[in-house]
């Protein structure tokens, strides 16, 4: 199922729930319907900044050798923590700069 982030103050987002459930778990919200006010925008970017640095250390993609075409193609579909959260990241600090809400589910 997609979710769909709105704010005045960036275009659209769409994501997946299952990619959005660990950003949305972060910040203590809900998945289905939930918002985070202009006031909560400065300290969520600090927070998904924090956690984008501590996946980037974890997240390496496998390793891999010559001959295995299994592990070379999952090194090509891995997408990272910070890749996932960028567009909503960008997101928050546009409505932070705007004094704009973000709102999913509505």
């Amino acid at each position: 199922m997609l979710l769909t982030f709105k704010s005045k103050g960036a275009a659209d987002v769409l994501m997946y729930e299952a990619h959005a459930k660990p950003l949305l778990d972060l910040l203590n919200k809900e998945l289905k319907r939930g918002v985070i006010t202009a006031a909560e925008a400065g300290p969520a970017v600090v927070r998904l900044e924090q956690e984008i640095a501590q996946n980037k250390a974890r997240e390496t993609p496998p390793d891999m050798d010559e001959d295995d075409e299994d592990k070379a193609r999952e090194v090509r579909t891995f997408v990272s923590f910070g890749t996932r959260a960028y567009p909503l990241l960008e997101m928050l600090r546009a409505a932070q700069r705007g004094s704009h809400d973000v709102m999913w589910g509505v």
